[in-house]
């Protein structure tokens, strides 16, 4: 078939296209962790690159006579990766190295006792349509990417269920790199992730609701 340039405008990316510099990342820190006031929205401002979740569906090979049928296996889900600019104030920085010594403390090998259980902490609205009534601080936190459109507004968000750092990265010193902020790189293992609806080009504005009912799932 012939090229058309305008065919592709019409069919193609209508929009515009998303981009990939519009985006924000949240954090709630888990309390009892001994992290400083702000940095919650310290960390929102201080997230410079990230990524959007992926996802995989295994697979199940079967052989029979020589030949192999695949048949779909569990679902799994990949580690979250973040970097961050590190300020003069150490705030995002030392609020993960808080967070992952109260899960582990560096001398004492043990796990601080207000993470007395290993239910993710309700932030979003999981939480409430599972009615989940949690007791006690823990560990496991919800972490939020928002993507914009190029108007400003929402175009979609997910939502990273049970998310604790698992690997902080090294902070690079270097006497070469001038005119350079300091960044370091967080990974995030998280127990699922989910998305929120998007209506009309734009979350939801009665609230956030997840895109499927997940509630039925929880225990």
């Amino acid at each position: 078939m012939a090229f058309n340039i305008e065919e592709f405008k019409s069919k193609g990316l209508t929009l515009g296209g998303a981009r990939s510099s519009l985006f924000t990342c949240e954090i709630v820190f888990p309390p009892g962790a001994n992290i400083q006031t702000g940095v919650n929205s310290k960390f929102t401002f201080s997230c410079r690159a990230a990524e959007l979740p992926a996802m995989t569906i295994g697979t199940v090979e079967v052989p029979y006579f020589g030949r192999r049928i695949k048949i779909a296996g569990d679902r799994t889900f990949t580690d979250w990766t973040a970097t961050i600019m590190n300020d003069e104030d150490w705030a995002v920085r030392s609020a993960f190295e808080a967070w992952q010594n109260a899960i582990n403390e560096m001398v004492g090998n043990v796990r601080v006792g207000q993470f007395v259980n290993e239910l993710p902490t309700a932030q979003g609205p999981l939480g409430i349509l599972a009615g989940q009534n949690i007791t006690g601080a823990s560990y496991k936190q919800t972490v939020t990417i928002t993507q914009f459109g190029k108007g400003g507004n929402e175009v979609a968000q997910y939502q990273l269920i049970g998310a604790y750092p698992t690997d902080l990265g090294a902070i690079t010193l270097d006497w070469d790199n001038q005119n350079q902020i300091e960044t370091f790189p967080v990974t995030i293992a998280y127990d699922y992730w989910v998305p929120v609806t998007t209506i009309n080009g734009g979350i939801n504005p009665s609230g956030s609701v997840l895109a499927t009912d997940y509630s039925s799932q929880l225990d």
